[in-house]
């Protein structure tokens, strides 16, 4: 039985896509930052770890426990929402540490097994917004974009290895809790110079079309997984499979 460890498991794509694998006979190692067994099925092939992706410390315990893996899932990640002018630094730093950093980290901490066993694959999940530009989320969209760089260069160094790396892409989720765990890091919204901007951006969420489903991204995840003639770049959602198509 394969074993794959999947960051950021307490909702949306990262809950789906263990909930996906499990259903398929592998064994899951679901990670949060505060475990919640109760948000997965019961099984004999779930475990249920604490990971904080930010903590070093964190990174190790987990990896140490969960033993031999065949595939990393690095979906743990944040948002934030506001004017690149008035956008706190704190909070950039808090978005890169997750995003960027805990996925580089946590690729490291998998690599070395993956490269001495000469197999192995890992996923990192981005955004649909490193392929269309839109305003208000610069440091969210510098993230992910620096992710995607960061993987497609990573994908030429390991391949010699037998060992491959992939992004997912996802587009607009709304039938995640996305935007509500973002909304501390959501300030400046209110900005007099930015009201009619952030008023017509947010309009145009309300607007019908296309979206993605955390389904999407399973079943993105899973193809990347088990498909050694999968693309890099795997688009998740009819949202970000449109924008991929026109970018």
């Amino acid at each position: 039985m394969k074993t794959i460890l999947i960051t950021g498991c307490s909702s949306g794509f990262g809950l789906e896509t263990a909930k996906y694998f499990l259903e398929r006979d592998w064994a899951v190692i679901a990670t949060m930052r505060t475990p919640r067994e109760d948000v997965l099925p019961a099984s004999k092939n779930l475990r249920v770890m604490a990971l904080d992706v930010t903590d070093p410390d964190s990174i190790r315990q987990a990896v140490d426990a969960a033993g031999p893996i065949d595939a990393l899932v690095n979906n743990a990640g944040v948002g934030a929402a506001a004017p690149a002018e008035v956008t706190p630094m704190s909070t950039i730093r808090d978005i890169f540490e997750t995003n960027l950093y805990g996925t580089m980290a946590m690729t490291q901490a998998v690599l070395p097994q993956f490269r001495e066993r000469r197999a192995g694959v890992i996923v990192n999940v981005t955004s649909a917004v490193t392929l269309r530009a839109l305003p208000l989320i610069a440091a969210y969209t510098a993230s992910k974009a620096a992710v995607n760089a960061f993987t497609e260069s990573m994908a030429l160094e390991i391949g010699q290895f037998r060992v491959r790396a992939h992004l997912v892409i996802p587009g607009r989720a709304p039938e995640t809790r996305f935007a509500e765990n973002g909304g501390s890091r959501m300030q400046g919204l209110d900005h007099e110079a930015y009201a009619d901007l952030v008023k017509g951006f947010m309009a145009g969420f309300s607007e019908p079309g296309p979206v993605t489903h955390p389904r999407d991204v399973a079943e993105a995840v899973w193809r990347a997984v088990n498909d050694p003639s999968s693309p890099v770049r795997i688009p998740a959602g009819a949202d970000a499979v449109a924008w991929a198509e026109a970018s």
